[in-house]
């Protein structure tokens, strides 16, 4: 028989989240750069325009979606707290991006966010590289 004992806290993967963190899912999404904005495609299923909340803090952006909850009559316990979650979304894209032009819309469970890119940040000249050796 063999037995592996590890020590505790010495696997990081299995830490806890935060109580905050913990009633939320992060959601599926897929981050698209166009030439003066990027595209933000976030998937929340079960989720209504009016549930869903945007805020840009310094450099983050912070979706946060809640379902809709309904109370059925004929109500039974299935275990299906990890379906009912709510989706929270952090990302940190920086300050070249204005977020107070910010467009979002939502179809279908589909989020669709669009930044455009601050003027000053389109104005500077791509960095040029040249070989010296």
């Amino acid at each position: 028989m063999h037995t592996i004992i590890n020590p505790k806290n010495s696997d990081r993967r299995f830490r806890r989240a935060a109580p905050d963190e913990a009633q939320f899912l992060k959601p599926v999404y897929d981050c698209e750069a166009q030439g003066d904005a990027i595209k933000l495609v976030v998937y929340l299923p079960g989720v209504d325009a009016s549930g869903v909340s945007i805020e840009a803090t310094g450099s983050d952006l912070t979706i946060t979606a809640h379902k809709a909850r309904f109370v059925r009559v004929n109500f039974q316990s299935l275990n299906l707290e990890a379906s009912q979650h709510d989706y929270r979304l952090r990302l940190r894209l920086g300050r070249a991006f204005a977020y107070e032009a910010m467009h979002a819309d939502m179809r279908e469970g589909v989020l669709i966010v669009r930044l455009p890119r601050r003027q000053e940040s389109l104005a500077r000249a791509p960095m040029r590289f040249r070989r010296v050796a």
